[in-house]
């Protein structure tokens, strides 16, 4: 796959199909629709070709509103695209300036100027422009002077992609991982830089490895134990991981601590992906240190299981 981010130094594309949008966790709906693209390209000996955004419109257009998480960065998107043979990908930089070019100006100076296509794959409620006062009627309006081809994504499939990411941010916000995998056909990953915490965990035999995350944007998982696998350096291991506030030693800010099972290497500064693969339990303020050792060796003996 071919990844491009600057839209002045984009290559003659050749029978183009296209289509736009965020692909945020790219799950099992988007998957269809990067199959369907991918068809059609094939049919007209074409290429496929994927135009998203970044950052997200939202940050900009609302940059006080910090309610939006997204399932993925744009690296992680990235990576999980690379998997569903898409020829081209293309991030095109969203500025005010960009949410300003009118309807018109976005069908003939955005998507002919720049990609040409044989056919774009859109859904029947998609808008855009300024105000979002483009629509399906108005890019039919454009077919016959350029000479291109509309695939309707339909009401069903798009309802479809709607429930998919709503529920697979509440099953995140509820620890449930497996779920999320179920409708992603992977498993949620978090990626992120290995820094200093307070390094209480080796003082009780449990070391662990404090991350912090790419984007402040990345939604994070309920607060809880985890069984997961660490990748460091390609090299995977299991480990399980917790998320929270450390309520035992009153902490006041949220960690994400992962202890790698026998693993013993200095870390600090890598780069590091955390895998989910189980929830294990919620987080709990213990008594003594002693009835936290006791339930962290109960959750490695949980994780280990679980990650066989």
């Amino acid at each position: 796959m071919n990844v491009f981010k600057d839209l002045n130094n984009l290559p003659k594309f050749k029978n183009t199909v296209i289509t736009v949008g965020t692909f945020d966790g790219v799950h099992k709906g988007h998957q269809q629709i990067l199959s369907k693209m991918n068809a059609l390209a094939k049919a007209i000996n074409g290429e496929s070709v994927l135009i998203t955004f970044h950052p997200h419109p939202r940050f900009v257009l609302n940059p006080n509103d910090t309610s939006l998480k997204l399932i993925n960065t744009l690296e992680e998107k990235i990576q999980i695209l690379e998997k569903y043979q898409i020829d081209n990908l293309v991030v095109v930089p969203f500025t005010l300036e960009f949410s300003n070019i009118s309807a018109d100006e976005y069908v003939s100076d955005f998507l002919m100027k720049h990609f040409s296509p044989s056919i774009v794959v859109i859904g029947y409620d998609h808008h855009f422009g300024k105000n979002r006062t483009g629509n399906i009627d108005l890019l039919k309006a454009f077919q016959k002077p350029y000479n291109f081809k509309i695939e309707l994504i339909e009401k069903k499939e798009l309802e479809s992609i709607t429930i998919s990411s709503t529920k697979i941010r509440k099953a995140l916000s509820e620890g449930d991982v497996s779920l999320a995998k179920d409708l992603m056909n992977h498993c949620y990953f978090l990626e992120g830089t290995v820094i200093k915490g307070n390094q209480r965990g080796r003082t009780i035999g449990f070391p662990t490895a404090n991350m912090q995350l790419q984007a402040d944007y990345k939604l994070i998982p309920k607060n809880g134990a985890y069984a997961v696998y660490v990748k460091i350096k390609q090299q995977k291991y299991k480990a399980m991981l917790n998320i929270g506030n450390n309520p035992t030693f009153d902490n006041l800010t949220k960690s994400i601590e992962v202890h790698i099972f026998e693993f013993s290497e200095n870390i600090y500064n890598s780069k590091i992906s955390i895998e989910f693969i189980h929830f294990l339990r919620d987080e709990i303020k213990f008594k003594d240190i002693e009835g936290l050792k006791n339930q962290l060796k109960l959750d490695k003996e949980n994780a280990l299981k679980l990650l066989k």
